[in-house]
């Protein structure tokens, strides 16, 4: 009697089956934990723009409309951030006004949002992130709702 050694065809399909199944649930997964560890770049630029924006409040006693003032480039419209999956638009900054006789004044603000781009964009959950001078963090899905989540 001669013994034969080896996989037989079917043993082969099994095995290779199951790693197609293995592949099906761990390649997903591990895309989506990859778009959730690039929302920290995206935040941390932001809270670095916003001690950079404080920064300059008080040595100026006003907030930058400027990257370049924060630092950043000059000719910058936009940042990207976390190796281009988030771009940081220039600050949105509100000038304060004075009191009057008949209304109390309001102070200067600012608002820094990152949006989403490239492959990050795969990221429905949580697309833009904001922060403001009060220190409102926020952030938005795909459908422009809010995400509690993302902070």
């Amino acid at each position: 009697m001669r013994t034969h050694k080896g996989f037989t065809l079917i043993e082969l399909v099994v095995a290779m089956l199951i790693a197609a199944i293995l592949a099906a649930v761990a390649i997903p997964a591990y895309s989506n934990y990859v778009r959730k560890s690039h929302r920290t770049d995206a935040k941390n630029a932001l809270l670095d723009m916003a001690s950079l924006e404080e920064r300059f409040f008080s040595t100026n006693n006003t907030y930058s409309q400027s990257f370049a003032d924060l630092g950043y480039g000059s000719a910058a419209s936009a940042i990207n951030v976390g190796s281009n999956y988030y771009s940081v638009a220039q600050p949105s900054v509100t000038a304060a006004t004075p009191p009057t006789a008949t209304t109390v004044g309001l102070p200067a603000t600012y608002s820094i949002t990152a949006t989403a781009i490239n492959d990050q964009l795969k990221d429905t959950s949580c697309r833009t992130f904001t922060v403001t001078s009060g220190g409102v963090q926020s952030a938005t899905d795909s459908s422009g709702n809010p995400a509690t989540t993302c902070w």
